[in-house]
């Protein structure tokens, strides 16, 4: 009788263990099938921000392809293999539209610095050329990686922070609640140029612990406010960017650095 019971306690057992793993498979599947069909673009994948995206997307098991000057990016990471690479410029923005078919979330990376007319084209008409490209070819979000406001200091570099914000208000314009702006201010990681890996974490790691203690309403004092604006892993921007793009729930509009560290709070 009791070896009865316990036969008949174990197939129950191995008959629940076997309805759970295919539960579990049915769900990851129905995930994977999910992430299959979003299909992410990112402008400005092979630099520095860009490559750390288009690395996060594959995680999540999104498909991935980006679109730069340079085409296909020169590191030697197994990911990139992963990616589809487009060459193309937003300044010609006939150059985009190959790689916007079948597109569902485009994320821009795109910027640079240079002379004040330079950095309004680069931060300004090349990113515009490119939301303006994805409203009319159907993409469902887009996410731009923009700039903290820095206050006065802005006019140091005012082509730059004109660029950027000019952009801001073409997205907010074509995709009202679909579009989203990531306002972060230094970006700490591991940096590749050429074969040099810069250490950015060493300085932006400390930092951030420390400025990040500080209520937000410091960083309004006029002048040296925007100072005490908390740097913010690159692996954070990214993995706020992958979250916006593909998630229709994401916060639309502005988000700053404080939303961002916010974000990587409730990721981890």
């Amino acid at each position: 009788m009791f070896r009865s019971l316990i036969r008949t306690r174990s197939q129950s057992l191995v008959t629940m263990s076997s309805i759970n793993q295919r539960g579990s498979a049915r769900l990851l599947s129905e995930a994977a099938g999910s992430h299959s069909r979003d299909k992410i673009l990112v402008l400005g994948g092979n630099g520095y921000v860009g490559s750390h995206i288009c690395k996060e997307a594959l995680r999540q098991g999104f498909s991935v392809s980006s679109l730069s000057r340079s085409g296909r990016s020169s590191l030697h990471d197994s990911w990139v293999d992963d990616v589809t690479w487009h060459q193309g410029d937003l300044l010609s923005p006939e150059s985009l539209k190959p790689a916007l078919e079948g597109i569902t979330s485009v994320i821009s990376c795109v910027g640079g610095f240079g002379s004040n007319s330079h950095m309004v084209r680069i931060n300004g008409t090349a990113n515009i050329n490119a939301v303006k490209a994805a409203a009319e070819g159907g993409v469902k979000r887009f996410v731009y990686i923009s700039a903290a406001d820095y206050g006065v200091i802005n006019n140091l570099i005012r082509g730059y922070f004109q660029g950027k914000r000019a952009t801001e208000a073409e997205i907010l314009e074509k995709f009202g609640n679909r579009g989203t702006v990531l306002r972060p201010g230094f970006i700490h990681g591991t940096r590749q140029v050429g074969s040099i890996k810069l250490p950015l974490s060493l300085i932006g790691a400390p930092l951030e612990m420390v400025l990040k203690l500080f209520p937000k309403g410091v960083t309004k004092i006029p002048v040296i406010g925007p100072l005490l604006i908390p740097p913010v892993s690159v692996k954070s921007v990214a993995g706020t960017a992958v979250k916006a793009a593909v998630d229709p729930e994401f916060a639309s509009g502005v988000v700053d650095v404080y939303q961002i560290l916010q974000h990587k709070t409730n990721s981890s």
